[in-house]
């Protein structure tokens, strides 16, 4: 892979004094403690940081996955993204929110297969999802249903892939440092 552009935009505060800006970011600072540095930069473009926001918590309320479910569609679109940040982000989350067995996660960020029939065709298919850009076979779909899922979680992938390209790819020309909070499952791209 080549090297990847590097924004020179910086990260924004919670203080800052554009409302549009500190606005989410202290929305953020309340919810969890902290801002992560995905939203910082973000921030930057006010309806960037607000359509990510929309999409995840829409993905989270509505795409009628369980929350272990949630977190392996995240997660492998993350892999596959190759996003340093949103890896090790998913990763925590998973063990510390979801309660995904670790095993499960570990399979994820590894790219290898979960041991979890119906999982493991949900990752299966997240990734030929986020592989052909959408554009699944017949076969493959089929694939999908048949371990349990409905036409309607194609379609809360999709949500979750469109929330996934706003923050993979921001991280990736932002360079996000990962938040001290996820460093305990920092993940690098394969070489």
């Amino acid at each position: 892979m080549t090297e990847t552009f590097r924004t020179t935009l910086p990260l924004r505060r919670a203080d800052d004094g554009d409302p549009a800006v500190s606005t989410p970011l202290q929305a953020a600072q309340k919810a969890m403690g902290m801002v992560p540095n995905m939203y910082a930069a973000m921030a930057n473009l006010p309806g960037l940081l607000e359509a990510y926001n929309f999409a995840y918590s829409k993905f989270r309320a509505e795409a009628g996955f369980t929350a272990i479910e949630q977190e392996v569609v995240l997660l492998t679109i993350s892999r596959i993204n190759e996003c340093h940040y949103c890896v090790a982000a998913h990763s925590f989350v998973a063990d510390a929110m979801s309660k995904v067995p670790a095993e499960v996660t570990d399979a994820i960020r590894a790219d290898q297969p979960i041991s979890d029939r119906k999982l493991e065709a949900l990752r299966r298919f997240v990734a030929t999802m986020t592989e052909s850009r959408g554009n699944p076979s017949p076969a493959e779909a089929e694939a999908f249903l048949a371990a349990g899922y409905q036409e309607t979680h194609i379609l809360g992938i999709i949500l979750a892939l469109s929330a996934k390209v706003i923050s993979n790819y921001s991280n990736h020309i932002f360079h996000t440092e990962v938040d001290p909070a996820f460093a305990g499952r920092a993940w690098t791209p394969p070489a």
